[in-house]
């Protein structure tokens, strides 16, 4: 995923900054709990289509 891409990318539901995880190929935002997919190199920044992380 491009650099630049990442810097200027936010949360959809939040506006706050997303953390690419490469070996999951997913963006998530720590603020909301959710993990956005990056399909084919293009991040799905639906909030229906993220996954709630759970944590424990």
């Amino acid at each position: 995923m491009d650099k630049r891409l990442l810097e200027i990318l936010v949360c959809p539901l939040c506006k706050g900054p997303l953390t690419h995880v490469r070996a999951d190929q997913e963006l998530i935002c720590t603020v909301d709990k959710l993990a956005y997919p990056i399909r084919d190199g293009i991040p799905a920044l639906l909030v229906e289509e993220a996954r709630r992380i759970v944590e424990g």
